[in-house]
């Protein structure tokens, strides 16, 4: 029997308040002055791992990280890798290069202080790299990141790249592979494959049966992602925000740590640098 394709499990560690759709109502100053929710909320996913025995990547924020240091090493010591989300949550393509290389950098240098392991992966808040600010790879490899997961190749009011490649790649023929968000193709459109808020909307079966063709139609390995916000139902609701951004924030939060469970269960899971391993060496993705 084939063994079952390994997709990578991958977590951006961030709280509730710093999410994109809440940046118009949060004031960026105010951060230190809210309760946070995602120490307890880590802690859970890390058991919820630990008794699936399964491996994945933890896109941090350097925010958190400097916070509760607790955190990255409670990461580092179940075997899982940890990556960066960047320092302070703020979009790429809102960023001039040399800002954006301090934000990349200050991250990187605080995740390793305190994992102290190498940090080679990176993800962008809101998938905010595209065709706006493709300079942004080279910044990553710069400052000696291996991997970005930053693109995410649907279209949506807050991010995406329709047009870009849905597989790993190196962009502009430079040493960085990106590794793009999943999705299923359907005719000319893309459909997002990959977690988060998708994963809470659609119905569990639906969402099974799409990574599923994916890793059979595509041969394929698939990347998941979500946030530690997602399983805690019980953080306060931001009233303040528009109600399409409550909606789609606090959709099935609390059917969210059961859909984990079956999605654990479903599919084969491991870190991002060991199920892109190939990828990462291979001069031509």
């Amino acid at each position: 029997m084939t063994p079952p394709r390994v997709n990578a499990m991958t977590v951006d560690v961030e709280d509730y308040f710093q999410v994109q759709a809440f940046a118009g109502v949060i004031d960026r100053e105010s951060w230190d002055a809210i309760p946070c929710r995602v120490e307890a909320n880590m802690d859970r996913i890390l058991q919820q791992f630990d008794r699936a025995r399964v491996a994945a990547t933890f896109f941090t924020l350097g925010w958190v990280a400097d916070r509760y240091p607790g955190v990255v090493r409670r990461i580092v010591a179940a075997g899982h890798e940890l990556a960066s989300h960047g320092y302070g949550h703020a979009r790429a393509d809102g960023q001039t290069p040399a800002a954006f290389r301090e934000d990349v950098r200050r991250a990187r240098s605080v995740l390793e202080d305190l994992g102290g392991v190498a940090v080679t992966g990176y993800r962008a808040p809101t998938f905010s790299i595209g065709p706006r600010n493709p300079w942004a790879f080279d910044v990553l490899a710069e400052e000696g990141h291996a991997y970005s997961s930053s693109v995410y190749p649907v279209r949506h009011d807050l991010y995406g790249a329709p047009d870009a490649p849905r597989f790993p790649h190196r962009p502009a023929a430079g040493p960085l592979v990106e590794i793009p968000m999943t999705t299923v193709r359907l005719g000319r459109r893309n459909l997002p494959c990959a977690g988060g808020g998708y994963f809470r909307l659609m119905p569990y079966p639906l969402f099974r049966a799409m990574l599923r063709r994916f890793n059979r139609v595509d041969a394929a390995p698939g990347v998941f992602y979500f946030h530690p916000w997602e399983i805690d139902p019980g953080q306060p609701c931001i009233r303040a925000a528009p109600r399409r951004s409550r909606f789609r924030h606090g959709v099935n939060l609390s059917a969210m740590q059961g859909r984990l469970d079956r999605l654990l269960r479903d599919f084969a899971w491991n870190r991002m640098d060991r199920v892109f391993a190939q990828a990462l060496r291979s001069p031509d993705p």
